[in-house]
């Protein structure tokens, strides 16, 4: 079987992908390499088999905004495959993995050649869209602290066997958080500390515990209601 056929984006393709595999390539990368870096001309798509990377954007004064993680069966770089215009974010590994490298030509000849992989690359770019359009609204309306709830539910997951707690894992660094939510580390460090105060959080070894996901929520939501 072609090993392209390994990478969840391209399974039940309904077409013969081993015509394709040829024209790709998989590579290792190391922690801390850069796979893409900001305006780069290349048009390739990275599929993640392994290992994780960070994605961020960089305004014109040098500040660094995290956009995000990706882990094994995530992929990035389709807006240039597609588009063809330069790379509009950098992607840094934070651990050891490997990627399949799909050149743009390849990845359009696949979309097009498959209905079911088409519709799973729209779907996938709606929601990024969404999510994308729901940060945008959370930045233009709430306030430092309530960015910073929005972040930690967003990150977060249930906790197994405590009903109605959810987790981070690992923890957050403070800096990593203020690069998401665009404030300053000693902001972040300050707001835990009022959390902390009013048991909102907990840090447990290898993750922070968000005792009230559903004060959270209802904080952040009232937020919005009052600058909608």
């Amino acid at each position: 079987m072609a090993r392209l056929g390994t990478i969840p984006f391209f399974k039940d393709a309904g077409i013969e992908l081993a015509t394709f595999e040829n024209r790709c390539h998989w590579r290792r990368f190391d922690e801390n390499e850069t796979l893409v870096d900001f305006d780069d001309i290349s048009t390739d798509v990275y599929f993640i088999a392994t290992g994780e990377v960070r994605i961020l954007n960089r305004t014109q004064s040098g500040k660094e905004v995290i956009l995000g993680e990706m882990r094994g069966g995530a992929f990035f770089g389709e807006l240039a495959a597609i588009d063809g215009i330069g790379r509009s974010a950098n992607v840094t590994a934070l651990t050891r993995g490997e990627v399949c490298v799909v050149p743009a030509s390849v990845f359009r000849q696949i979309v097009f050649a498959s209905e079911a992989i088409a519709d799973r690359l729209m779907r996938l770019l709606a929601k990024r869209v969404r999510e994308l359009n729901t940060r945008l609204m959370e930045h233009a309306l709430l306030d430092l602290r309530h960015r910073l709830y929005a972040e930690l539910l967003r990150l977060s997951v249930p906790r197994a066997g405590a009903g109605g707690e959810r987790v981070v894992t690992p923890p957050p660094y403070h800096h990593v958080l203020a690069a998401r939510i665009g404030c300053r580390r000693e902001q972040v460090t300050r707001e835990f500390t009022a959390m902390a105060a009013e048991g909102l959080v907990d840090r447990t070894r290898g993750a922070l515990v968000l005792r009230r996901p559903d004060l959270l929520e209802a904080r952040v939501a009232e937020a919005l209601r009052e600058d909608s």
